[in-house]
């Protein structure tokens, strides 16, 4: 294994830049719209093709966390993790169907605007705030952090630590593209996931290539199957009293057949329909578009475990077959960049690409989200209601710029130990701790006209308080053992309750108590939305497409339970 870069790397890498950039740049001198309209800027307001959405949408998803932490998570406990891939397949399909046209219809373009239009300004405000702290100190940092830490395993190792060079070059390229606005990031994310997805699948390729001592990609994927059969099922047995650690470890994150009945599908629920850095690149578009967009997104995500996950496994094998020592005792993040070592000339090159497209992608989009929400509703709402187009846009670039600046400085030394936790746990364990109220308010303000601005306000607090005590207090409270839960050992002296159960506990409370908070309202409240079946009517190609999804997602279950 060689990871060394040669002259060839360097020149299909450079070719990549060149491309991507060129490309921005020409799409920005192109825009139809006023250089200094806001919606043009934030949205791309009725110029996102349905390819592009879908392609966005990806781009933006598949970052340094699904390459470095869902591999990590790979090599750990196996195919399993492809849970949260192909569950977000179905969520798409609910969100295209049911969530986008109540979006549409109401002309909402931010999520806080969501909450103000749905019940009053001040939910609105508290999650504006809730969402640009998560998405700074969450988001934005573990991918920048996990990103450098992946690319800078594969440059030259002379002595030079590369990872704060790397850190500030990732930082500034999607700072390039950032300041293009939502049109440059959406037209340019189709490269990006083009390059994505032929860098990833020759990674996995050639890997699998290696674990089957190079009799060819499906030789290995039996070989792997056959060496690591505990790597491929995607339901784990409750743990048991005679079960190992490293069984109950596996289970925490991935607890069995229970994660189905609530956790994975506020996860994803939640993360696609309800979360303005992904929405945001449906908004601007009409109905047909989007849902095509949304739709197409989850056909890719049913073949993003072979990217993103694959390597993981193979990594896994190899380090059993004595050909990875570098993994026995190395942090799990770091098996993807390990199996990169086994790609040619050139091919190397086009695999780091890869990487740096999914990351740069990433933050981007999430560097957008930030901006547009500070800028639409707090800025112009709270702290220049006069503000012109031009101060609109050059406020949001400077908030771009200053969120990337925060996220440097929070990660230079890994304050926030994404590191230790692993970079996917990392994540969806801290988003999680506000997805079930976030989801539950979303929920009932769309399809619940009874629904409260104070059941609102209340959910969003319960549910933050409900995830952090079932996570980090109710072991030691109320007992190991429950009606509602099981705590298992963690390896460390203490309890845990499986994260997803929690926020499934989290989100069923909290829906509760919204509901009796509500009951005590007018039966129909003002700011309820109008729904009709009109809405939801499907165009016949539309569920044609929604049943090739669910053909597919069922043929893998079925495959690999």
């Amino acid at each position: 294994m060689n990871n060394q870069l040669v002259s060839k790397d360097y020149v299909v890498f450079l070719l990549y830049l060149v491309l991507v950039g060129s490309y921005g740049y020409w799409i920005y001198k192109r825009r139809k719209m006023k250089e200094h309209d806001s919606k043009a800027f934030f949205l791309a307001e009725g110029t996102l093709t349905w390819y592009a959405i879908g392609a966005s949408l990806i781009a933006s998803n598949i970052s340094a966390e699904q390459f470095i932490g869902m591999s990590g998570n790979g090599f750990f406990v196996g195919i399993a993790v492809s849970a949260y891939e192909w569950i977000a397949a179905l969520a798409l399909i609910i969100i295209a169907v049911w969530f986008m046209p109540i979006y549409l219809k109401n002309k909402i373009y931010t999520m806080p605007q969501f909450l103000k239009t749905r019940y009053n300004e001040t939910v609105a405000m508290i999650m504006a705030i809730l969402w640009l702290f998560i998405y700074v100190f969450v988001n934005l940092t573990s991918i920048l952090y996990l990103g450098a830490i992946a690319i800078r395993g594969l440059l030259p190792d002379n002595g030079t630590d590369y990872l704060h060079i790397v850190m500030i070059a990732l930082a500034v390229f999607a700072i390039f593209i950032t300041l293009g606005g939502m049109k440059v990031i959406g037209f340019t994310d189709v490269i990006q996931v083009t390059v994505l997805i032929i860098g990833g699948l020759a990674t996995s390729y050639f890997a699998l290539d290696k674990v089957g001592g190079g009799a060819g990609a499906m030789h290995g994927f039996n070989t792997m199957v056959k060496e690591a059969p505990e790597h491929f099922h995607m339901i784990f047995s409750k743990p048991t009293a005679a079960s190992s650690q490293l069984d109950i470890d596996k289970y925490l994150i991935l607890p069995g057949i229970l994660m189905y009945a609530a956790g994975q599908w506020i996860v994803n629920l939640n993360y696609w329909g309800c979360n303005q850095y992904i929405t945001q690149r449906a908004l601007g578009a009409n109905l047909n578009t989007a849902r095509t967009g949304l739709l197409f997104a989850a056909l890719l995500k049913l073949i993003m475990p072979l990217i993103v996950m694959l390597p993981g496994i193979a990594a896994y094998v190899l380090m059993k077959q004595g050909n990875l020592p570098s993994m026995e005792n190395a942090n799990m993040d770091h098996a993807y960049s390990a199996v990169l070592g086994f790609l040619p000339a050139g091919l190397k090159g086009l695999s780091i690409a890869a990487l740096t497209a999914a990351i740069v992608a990433s933050l981007a989009g999430k560097v957008n989200s930030i901006s547009t929400i500070y800028t639409l509703d707090i800025y112009r709402k709270y702290i220049n209601k006069e503000a012109s187009e031009k101060r609109l846009v050059w406020t949001g670039r400077a908030v771009a710029i200053s969120a990337m600046i925060i996220a440097i400085l929070f990660t230079w030394k890994d304050v926030l130990g994404i590191s230790s936790a692993g970079g996917f746990t990392y994540i969806q364990k801290y988003t999680g701790f506000i997805s079930p109220g976030v989801f539950a308010m979303f929920i009932l303000g769309m399809f619940w006209k009874r629904t409260t601005g104070a059941a609102a306000i209340v959910g969003v607090i319960t549910g933050v308080v409900l995830c952090v005590f079932f996570n980090e207090l109710a072991p030691s409270w109320i007992g190991h053992e429950t009606w509602l839960y099981t705590a298992y050992p963690n390896g460390h002296g203490g309890y845990e309750i499986p994260f997803l159960i929690c926020m499934g506990l989290a989100f069923f409370f909290t829906v509760a108590i919204m509901v009796l908070i509500s009951l005590a309202g007018p039966k129909i409240n003002p700011k309820a939305f109008e729904l009709d079946k009109t809405m939801f009517k499907l165009r016949p190609q539309t569920t044609a497409l929604i049943v090739v999804i669910l053909l597919l997602l069922a043929a893998l279950y079925v495959k690999f339970w």
